[in-house]
């Protein structure tokens, strides 16, 4: 395994502009992030993360958020705007970020180009995940996690040696409720609905680099390397 990573030591480079990662369910935007957060020496921030720091800080912001969701409700985007622009406003967000999960919506999209406008960052690089529906219900409904340790298995493609069992620690292999099909579908009907016009939007103003997200996780990461590292070359004009 070959994959980058930053030397011990050595001064994080950063990236020139802010990266959005976008894609459907499955398609593997979390555990990318993680790989470009480490060799560039940048933040990863994941919308899921931040709501849990701020619940567990008691901030303002939390207890207003857990209300919605207490309720079943979505997070309305004032709240959850104030959150990333608390985020990218911190010190180590200063060389770039990578935004996870974030925008969502197209009136997010905006929300974010006014902040990252406000904060002196350029235009972001928008990295649209690529993933047929076929391979995403493969990937989603085979998951399975161990209630120990938290370990990932796939019960088509990287199944534990002995079932429902975690081959590190013998915990039991569970299924996520939103991991079920019938939940599987009507979140990749949000992401139709909600989200394939916020890549629409970035791809009117030229900032989307399209990734084939089907290969194995290795694969897709350098192919994501090349993309950013093209990109920083070229300076600030996408």
């Amino acid at each position: 395994d070959d994959i980058r990573v930053a030397p011990q030591g050595s001064a994080a480079k950063g990236i020139p502009r802010p990266v959005i990662l976008i894609g459907p369910p499955g398609a593997g935007k979390g555990t990318q992030a993680k790989k470009v957060a480490a060799l560039y020496g940048v933040p990863h921030l994941s919308t899921g993360d931040m709501f849990r720091d701020h619940f567990r800080r008691g901030t303002e912001l939390g207890v207003r958020a857990k209300a919605f969701m207490d309720r079943g409700e979505l997070v309305p985007d004032e709240i959850v705007v104030a959150m990333i622009e608390q985020r990218i406003a911190e010190p180590d967000c200063a060389k770039g970020f990578i935004l996870d999960g974030f925008p969502r919506t197209v009136a997010q999209a905006e929300a974010l180009d006014q902040m990252l406008s406000r904060a002196g960052f350029l235009e972001p690089l928008v990295i649209h995940v690529k993933l047929d529906p076929a391979l995403i219900l493969r990937r989603l409904t085979g998951r399975r996690m161990c209630k120990v340790g938290g370990e990932i298995y796939n019960i088509y493609d990287c199944p534990p040696k002995t079932p429902d069992r975690c081959d590190r620690d013998g915990g039991e292999l569970v299924q996520r409720d939103d991991d079920r099909e019938e939940v599987i579908r009507e979140r990749l009907a949000a992401y139709h609905e909600y989200t394939e016009p916020v890549i629409a939007y970035y791809k009117r103003r030229d900032l989307v680099e399209d990734l084939d997200g089907s290969g194995a996780p290795e694969v897709v990461t350098h192919a994501l390397f090349a993309v950013i590292d093209r990109k920083e070359e070229r300076g600030s004009h996408l």
